[in-house]
């Protein structure tokens, strides 16, 4: 797996509310679906999305201790999604959402890591990847 994180999804409980915080320190979104903001940070992405619908994504219960936050790491194929997670599994992580064909198109899974940290391992043929492994929102 290579050193980055190319996509960090904040957990909110009201989307409105926290675009509207985010714009008015300056970002700009990007298009997307309605049900989620993503804004480019740079070399990554930053998303915004329902609290409950991330955790259930992220195969976490939102407790309270979970800081409504799932890491992404994206990669440039579905092969590489199901070696990254098999990677993840044999070092000790526990496998929240095995990799699968996803409802946007892509192919992903997630792992959580011994502290309860969730990343999402993700192909995305709409977001390809730079040299370096950035991850650029299209348009």
């Amino acid at each position: 797996m290579e050193q980055r994180v190319s996509l960090v999804t904040l957990g909110v409980r009201d989307l409105d509310r926290a675009r509207s915080f985010y714009e008015r320190l300056g970002w700009r979104a990007a298009a997307g679906p309605p049900e989620v903001v993503f804004f480019q940070a740079g070399g990554m992405v930053l998303a915004l999305w329902d609290r409950e619908s991330l955790a259930g994504d992220s195969g976490v219960v939102d407790g309270g201790g979970w800081g409504g936050v799932t890491l992404a790491h994206n990669v440039r194929s579905p092969e590489e999604v199901d070696a990254v997670v098999e990677a993840a599994r044999e070092a000790g992580a526990r496998i929240a959402r095995e990799p699968a064909a996803t409802f946007w198109g892509g192919y992903s899974g997630v792992f959580v890591d011994p502290d309860g940290h969730p990343w999402e391992v993700a192909h995305n043929p709409g977001w390809p990847l730079d040299d370096d492994g950035s991850v650029r929102l299209p348009g």
